[in-house]
């Protein structure tokens, strides 16, 4: 164990994190997304959701300050009846850790898989939000 780490991140994910660098990104997708099927390297983390992993990882996690919009959600299919509260958990969280970066790009459906397929990994969740998945482009530590 270490001090100060997060309990809720595992040695895998901080393997991860700590692997990335400036301008990789991480997906943490909820539970009907398909991780294993867009993910090159997948790090399971059923049981949690989204917000407490976000929190975690936001704790070590610098956004990209090179980027318009470093952060980025998949927005709601046209048609479907979902108002994803969840979002503002997610908006409320980032904006702890990083208020100035904060700034978030909607991004279609499958334009989101694709940009999910060249991301650094997939973190696979357990969360039963719709549309609850995020990308982090992730910056450099000042």
């Amino acid at each position: 164990m270490l001090k100060n780490i997060p309990k809720i991140l595992s040695p895998e994910l901080l393997k991860i994190l700590m692997e990335m660098g400036h301008g990789d990104e991480i997906v943490i997708a909820d539970g009907n997304f398909p991780a294993e099927t867009m993910g090159k390297r997948v790090v399971r983390c059923d049981g949690h959701g989204v917000p407490e992993l976000l929190d975690a990882i936001m704790q070590l996690f610098p956004l990209d300050t090179y980027t318009e919009k470093p952060v980025m959600l998949m927005e709601v299919v046209a048609g479907d009846d979902v108002v994803p509260v969840i979002w503002d958990k997610y908006k409320e969280i980032i904006n702890k850790y990083e208020p100035e970066n904060c700034k978030i790009e909607m991004i279609e459906r499958f334009a989101f898989y694709e940009r999910a397929k060249t991301a650094f990994a997939v973190v696979s969740t357990g969360e039963e939000a719709l549309y609850a998945n995020i990308i982090l482009k992730k910056g450099v530590v000042k």
